[in-house]
């Protein structure tokens, strides 16, 4: 009888201590914590952290001689012809890896598991396969097939892959997600670049495809025209209305706005060769796009009162001065100081809330006009998609700021004055392509690599003997950071090793002479 009892006092005691636990195990559940991240708030994340680093006006827009600075330290890279990969290049790197990889491939995995989510799914592949583009040609080979699996896969020395075998994979990915997005499946009105419209992200599917297809045209022309003709064939965007661009606002600022509207607002300038183009022929987009100071000794004294937009005040900084040099340039050019020199106008078109172009039926048309001219598009004429572009550009101008826009009879009267001439058909379409890609540094810099248009002087900073830079070339990519350089040593070893010399003269796979 003892023994029953004290069985029977035993195993209620451990009943007791059983419920108890249970109830403490229930008090350390979080019941309004989500157990999982919705991949549209993942992918609005990648989108936002897309917009183009501080850092890449300091290569990527004054590699192309499009606005440069004449000083130095943390600012010295492209008019300075200078390797400053610890401050300048790892931004770019380390925002796209560690932020827009990173969310985009979270993004694919978690909509992968649920098959009701294909349009998301589709989404993020081919934004994805976007951002890769940019870092394939800003440096060349990159971790790609590994390049995401940090947090999906624990993977946290990524091998790099070569840009030849990246290009093909980006190819299959575009067409693959193109193909299978679905406008009677689950449209994700959350995503922050086209609110799920399915038919409008085909159209920027089928548009990178077209620019990842024209970039291959020197090392696999064959490649290259499957490419763009199926591109054509599913449709790429040939309007405003379907435009890539990220918007920004007082809590999700523009980085470049917010950098020309503070510390650096009167440190960087529009160079002579961009001012000169857009001076020379009338253009009515360098009064959209340009300010000059007139007057100016100082930051201080770049006020609204002394602001001038009249074009025919704007006078560019030659490229390849520093602040030694600037001020006998600023004396033979009729002003007081380097600080009269046209500068991007930062309260129209680079405030802190301007948009950030990606594709745009500009840039598109354009390349349609060079594709039309190798025969590999069959429809509409070179000189159609030529004017076509550069109109879809002007018009693009409002989307900055009202008191940008070009008028409708000043956009017309420049198109009719500047038609597609035979003999100069690729310098003329690359040379607008230059013009309609301002303030979107990396494909400026990649369509004038892969092009050699417009056709710039070499920048002569450090000249002849520059051990970065030869004498009468330009930068051709960017190079890897250091951190990649002191972590991740063996595989970095093995892209320098395919690659070329980890320097700015080194071209990347698809950018032959």
């Amino acid at each position: 009888m003892k023994k029953i009892l004290h069985y029977s006092l035993l195993f209620l005691f451990m009943a007791v201590a059983v419920s108890c636990e249970k109830g403490l195990s229930d008090l350390n559940v979080n019941k309004t914590n989500p157990t999982g991240l919705d991949p549209a708030l993942l992918l609005n994340q990648g989108i936002i952290n897309t917009s183009f680093p501080v850092k890449s006006l300091v290569f990527d827009v004054g590699i192309v001689q499009q606005m440069v600075t004449p000083n130095g330290g943390v600012l010295a890279g492209a008019n300075f012809n200078q390797d400053s990969r610890d401050v300048t290049t790892q931004p770019l790197w380390t925002a796209y890896y560690q932020s827009v990889i990173k969310n985009t491939s979270d993004a694919l995995a978690r909509a992968k598991e649920n098959t009701a989510r294909s349009n998301m799914y589709q989404m993020a592949r081919i934004y994805q396969s976007y951002v890769f583009m940019i870092l394939t040609d800003e440096f060349g080979d990159i971790p790609y097939t590994e390049g995401g699996a940090g947090m999906t896969g624990h993977v946290l020395f990524p091998k790099y892959d070569r840009q030849q075998d990246i290009y093909p994979k980006i190819i299959q990915e575009l067409t693959d997600a193109a193909a299978a997005l679905n406008p009677a499946g689950i449209i994700e009105t959350g995503d922050l670049l086209y609110a799920g419209d399915v038919a409008k992200w085909k159209k920027f599917a089928y548009s990178l495809l077209l620019r990842a297809g024209m970039r291959l045209i020197k090392v696999d022309a064959a490649k290259a025209q499957s490419a763009v003709q199926a591109a054509v064939a599913g449709g790429v965007i040939t309007s405003n209305a379907d435009n890539a661009y990220i918007r920004h606002d007082a809590n999700f600022t523009q980085p470049i706005g917010g950098t020309l509207n503070g510390p650096e607002a009167a440190n960087f300038y529009l160079t002579k060769p961009f001012v000169d183009q857009l001076k020379n022929t009338n253009d009515p987009r360098l009064q959209a796009i340009a300010i000059r100071y007139v007057g100016a000794t100082s930051g201080a004294e770049q006020t609204v009162a002394v602001g001038s937009t009249d074009p025919t005040k704007q006078i560019g900084m030659p490229i390849g001065k520093d602040n030694g040099t600037i001020g006998a340039s600023a004396t033979a050019d009729g002003l007081p100081s380097f600080y009269g020199y046209s500068q991007v106008d930062r309260r129209r078109i680079v405030k802190i809330s301007s948009p950030v172009f990606l594709v745009t039926a500009a840039q598109t048309n354009l390349l349609l006009a060079e594709a039309r001219l190798k025969g590999w598009v069959t429809t509409g004429t070179a000189e159609q998609y030529f004017a076509e572009g550069i109109r879809a550009h002007m018009d693009q101008m409002v989307v900055y700021d009202p008191n940008s826009a070009v008028s409708a009879a000043a956009r017309d009267t420049y198109v009719a004055a500047n038609p597609l001439v035979a003999g100069s058909e690729l310098q003329q379409i690359n040379t607008q392509y230059w013009i309609a890609s301002f303030l979107n540094g990396p494909e400026a810099f990649a369509n004038f690599r892969r092009s050699g248009f417009p056709a710039l002087t070499p920048n002569p900073y450090g000249q002849p003997n520059n051990p970065d830079v030869p004498n009468g070339t330009f930068i051709r990519r960017l190079t890897y950071p250091t951190s990649e350089l002191s972590v991740n040593t063996e595989n970095l070893n093995k892209a320098i090793t395919n690659q070329g010399p980890d320097k700015l003269s080194t071209r990347v796979w698809w950018d032959k002479p």
